[in-house]
Parts: C-alpha cells; sequence; structure tokens
C-alpha cells in the first residue's frame, strides 16, 4: 500500500485567523457548530454526498430523515438569510467583500468576494467550514429547516477542488502503475467528495472512505 500526500493551497502569512469579539451570537454559537460538524461528518457514505462535497450534516436537526424537496424560491430565501448573516458578521469584523446569493444545483449558495478575506478560509479551508456551519445553523433557526447551503470565500472552493482533481488522478496513476491501493491523507468532507467524484469516472479503480474525523482519508483501489 502506497502512501501520497496531496498538496495544499496556498496560504496567506500575514493574516491570523479572525477572533470573533467576545459576547456575539457568533461567539456564542462556535462551540455548537463545532458540535454539529464533528456529529454529522459521518452521517452517510460518501456517495450520499452533497453535490459541491460536504458530507450530510444537518441530520442531527431532524432526527436523521431525509429533507423534503425544497421550492426554489425556499432556497434562495435561504441564501438570502444566510447572506443577511455573513454580512453581519463581516461587519463585526471590520472586512469588507461582496456578497452574492444564489441557487445552484438544487442548493442555497452564498459567496464573499473582496480582498483580506483570506483569513476567513483558514488552514486547509478548517475556518470555511465552520463559518459554513454557523451559517447553517442561523438560516436553521429563522426557517427550521435543514439547509444544505454552500458558503465559499475568494472561490476558495473552485481552486481546491482543481488541487485534488489532480490528487486523485495522480493516485490513480499509480493504482494502474503497480496494482496497489493508495492512502491519501486526511481530508475534510468536501475534500474527499472532489476526489470520489474524480476516481469514480475512471474505469478500473474505486475509491472509499476509512477512520473517523479528523483523521478520515480516501484509499484508491484497484477494482478486482
Amino acid at each position: 500500500m502506497t502512501d501520497t500526500s496531496i498538496p495544499r493551497a496556498e496560504q496567506p502569512t500575514g493574516d491570523a485567523d479572525p477572533v470573533l469579539p467576545a459576547g456575539s451570537p457568533e461567539d456564542a454559537e462556535t462551540t455548537s457548530a463545532a458540535a454539529v460538524a464533528e456529529d454529522n461528518a459521518d452521517a452517510g457514505p460518501e456517495q450520499d454526498d452533497d453535490v459541491e462535497g460536504d458530507e450530510v450534516e444537518q441530520g442531527g436537526n431532524n432526527g436523521g430523515k431525509p429533507a423534503a424537496a425544497t421550492s426554489d424560491a425556499d432556497l434562495f430565501r435561504q441564501s438570502e438569510i444566510a447572506a443577511d448573516y455573513v454580512e453581519g458578521l463581516l461587519d463585526i469584523l471590520d472586512y469588507d467583500g461582496d456578497i452574492d446569493e444564489l441557487v445552484s444545483a438544487g442548493r442555497p449558495v452564498v459567496e464573499v468576494v473582496g480582498g483580506r478575506l483570506q483569513a476567513l478560509v483558514g488552514q486547509r479551508g478548517a475556518t470555511l467550514e465552520a463559518l459554513q456551519e454557523l451559517t447553517r445553523l442561523a438560516v436553521f433557526r429563522q426557517t427550521g429547516t435543514p439547509s444544505r447551503l454552500l458558503l465559499d470565500v475568494g472561490g476558495y472552493r473552485a481552486t481546491r477542488r482543481k488541487e485534488l482533481s489532480a490528487v486523485a488522478k495522480n493516485a490513480v496513476e499509480k493504482v494502474k502503475q503497480h496494482g496497489e491501493a493508495v492512502r491519501l491523507e486526511p481530508m475534510s468532507a468536501f475534500e474527499r467528495k472532489c476526489v470520489h467524484d474524480v476516481v469514480n469516472a475512471i474505469a478500473g479503480v474505486e475509491s472509499e472512505s476509512e477512520g473517523v474525523e479528523p483523521n478520515r482519508r480516501i484509499v484508491v483501489r484497484p477494482v478486482d
């Protein structure tokens, strides 16, 4: 079995991760968001992951039952609520950014673009994932409906997806060359789904996840 490393997105050296002001709603929710993210990281197999890559994370809010189909109008309303929440957060942190809300591939999306926002992404997107979880909780509080909201900052997810595509193809080449399974380093749910999508589109190989968070990783192996 062969080990391979995943290239990391370039991270800024000048900005530290943002610290929320004590007493703010975001500060009070941080522990809850982290707990929800941890509890739901393995809510289902990767094949059932959300379109953009993170695993089903809202099962804890509705007893694990599948959410009913949501209309485009309701999805856009979720993106509006999320955009308002993110705008308030940016004001607290004194960050400037343009916020777009939309519906894409059947899910609400909020995109934040601007300078000096890399601190909102964090190491390997960890801060971004936490902010996404907080924003989903804000939507849930107002709608009572679990949200599959996707939050992106500075185009991080698109850039990371390209990097992970290269990682997946490199792993596939090693598997086909040596006939042995290749284990990738631990990844987030978003990163794992990106790799699964690439591997599953190539004949002769398959991928599956193993382990538990935060050490859950992908194994790429030849198909028997």
